[in-house]
Order: C-alpha cells, then structure tokens, then sequence
C-alpha cells in the first residue's frame, strides 16, 4: 500500500499528525510512506521506518506555483491513496495531478471539488483527532490514535536537565518574558542543568535568559540545533518549561514533564496531546483566545499577567 501523505507545515502541526499516520499504518503494516512537507516537517518525519521518499515542497520557489505543483506531482506519481493535512489549494491540486484515485483532505471549496474525500472534523476537538477524522476516510476500519511518536532517539544527558523554550515561531503574542523564564530556572537551577532552546529569530530571547543566570551553568543552544537534533535534545529532558510551540508537542512525543504557558491560543485544540506529566499555565481574559501573530489590543495582558510564581509552584506540582 503506497500511501503519499502531505505534512503540516509547522513542527507542532506535523507532531500531532503522527497518531493519524501510525493509526493508518496499523491498518496497513505493509504500508511504504511518501512525505511531502516544509523543510521543518520532513527533517522531523522522515525517520519513520516506513518511510520510502520524502520531498521538500518547493513548489513557491521561483515561476509559477501552478506549474511547479504539476511537475512536482508528476514527479511523486501515483499512489495507492493520500491525505493533506494542509488546507491548501495547492495540496490538492497535487493530489490531484498525482494521478491517485483515492484522495482526502479538510473539507474546503478546493476539496470538495479535487479531492475524493472531503472531510469536515468533529469540532471543537483537538487538532490530533481532527487529522484523525481526516485519515480515517482512508480506513475500511475505526482509526485508534494514540500518543504522538518521533522516530528519533532522545539524548542522554549526564546530569538532570531542565529544558527552557522561550520562543514560539507563529508569533510574539504567545510568548512569555524571558525575565520571568530566568526567574523560573533560578529556582531550579540547584537540582537541574539548565538549557535553553530556540530558532534563529529566537537567539536574542535566549541570550537574555542567559545573561540573567550570573553564576549559574547554562547551556545556550538557541539558534544552534538542526530539527532533529532538536527533537533529540527535547526528547532527553527531565523537564521542560515552554510557550505554546513546536518544541512544546516534540517534548509530549517522548512524554517529557512539561509545564507549558498558554495565551492567545485554544488551548483545548493544541494542548499536548496524551502526556501524563502535562500542566497548562493560563488565564483567562476576555480577548482570549485571539489567535493572532501579536496582540491586537497592544496590552498582552494573557501573557502579562501570568507570574514567575504561577509557574514555579505549577513545576513544583508536577514534579
């Protein structure tokens, strides 16, 4: 059974697809994976060792994106069914042009009109069951999603770890203070090493995190990780402290206690999905959620609000 699946194009996104794509592979254990996503999504999922191809989608770079769909999707070539789990015309036109007869994907005009199946998810629900409903038009048989899964080994660290994420790449409306987060690995900095995660756009953030632990050991890898060794370095933490991001889902695929700050986002839809060792530190305002980039209202107030104190007490909860 081929199967050619389009990826999410955020981390976390393509994270929570992966109980869909495990549940379809324990539908068909002689399934062969084609991925096709961003640069993000494709280093973290191409490890699955179903996996047969994966391609970077490139299809904006340079003439016109009709065209470079239509050579891409001839280039794939036909499988046996495929999913998007992009609402996006241009995955199903690639779906389409693939030649594949059985075809699905989130319920849009574009669907509905290339697409075999065009599935609308049960809502509200998480983002891990809505992929879920949209592979299971892929089925004969009821999908049964589990905890998400990477297939990369987590580092070993010598000495107990504490993660910290300060970023959040969708936008600065859901990231908290650095200030607040060096508060946070103050208090814990006598019984873990302290690490500090982030993208390049993030380095900034993570410096000042730095330069507020005087006197304690800190290891710095913002802006300094691939993909997968990011999700190695997250994967092998004793403990992670984190906004609402990519890092935060990679951390609940290998079950890391994670203490998570949430703001503008629906927490309920992108929650970690299944770990135990999971709390969520909120407040609820009026404006919230938003899901806006940065705060429309200029006060953040859903982000400002929440204390070093709050979140402190909610890791000495949970561990």
């Amino acid at each position: 059974m081929k199967i050619l699946i389009i990826l999410p194009n955020w981390l976390g996104d393509a994270v929570m697809a992966t109980p869909a794509i495990e549940a379809l592979c324990e539908v068909y254990p002689e399934a062969e994976l084609t991925l096709v996503g961003s640069y993000v999504s494709i280093e973290a999922l191409k490890h699955h060792p179903k996996c047969v191809n994966s391609y970077v989608d490139e299809t904006k770079k340079g003439g016109n994106r009709f065209a470079n769909t239509y050579k891409f999707a001839i280039k794939i070539g036909k499988h046996d069914v495929a999913i998007t789990f992009r609402n996006q015309l241009h995955s199903s036109l690639l779906l389409f042009w693939s030649g594949t007869p059985i075809t699905t994907g989130r319920r849009s005009w574009h669907s509905r009109l290339l697409l075999s199946h065009s599935i609308k998810p049960s809502h509200p629900s998480h983002l891990v069951e809505q992929y879920r409903d949209i592979a299971q038009s892929l089925s004969p048989a009821p999908l049964s999603i589990k905890k998400l899964q990477l297939h990369l080994p987590p580092h070993r660290y010598s000495r107990p770890t504490l993660g910290i994420n300060p970023g959040a790449t969708y936008g600065s409306a859901k990231r908290w203070y650095p200030e607040k987060f060096a508060e946070v690995a103050r208090a814990y900095s006598d019984r873990y090493d302290i690490v500090l995660f982030g993208g390049p756009n993030e380095v900034g953030m993570a410096k000042e995190i730095e330069s507020r632990l005087e006197n304690i050991k800190v290891t710095n890898l913002a802006g300094k990780t691939s993909i997968q060794e990011l999700c190695s370095m997250v994967g092998g933490l004793d403990l992670f402290i984190t906004n609402d991001s990519g890092p935060m889902h990679v951390a609940a695929a290998y079950q890391v206690p994670t203490v998570a700050i949430f703001g503008p986002t629906r927490y309920l839809e992108t929650s970690q999905w299944m770990n135990e060792k999971s709390i969520i530190v909120r407040h609820e305002i009026k404006c919230s959620p938003c899901m806006k980039r940065e705060c429309p209202l200029g006060h953040h107030e859903c982000m400002k609000s929440i204390t070093s104190e709050e979140v402190i007490v909610a890791v000495k909860t949970l561990i």
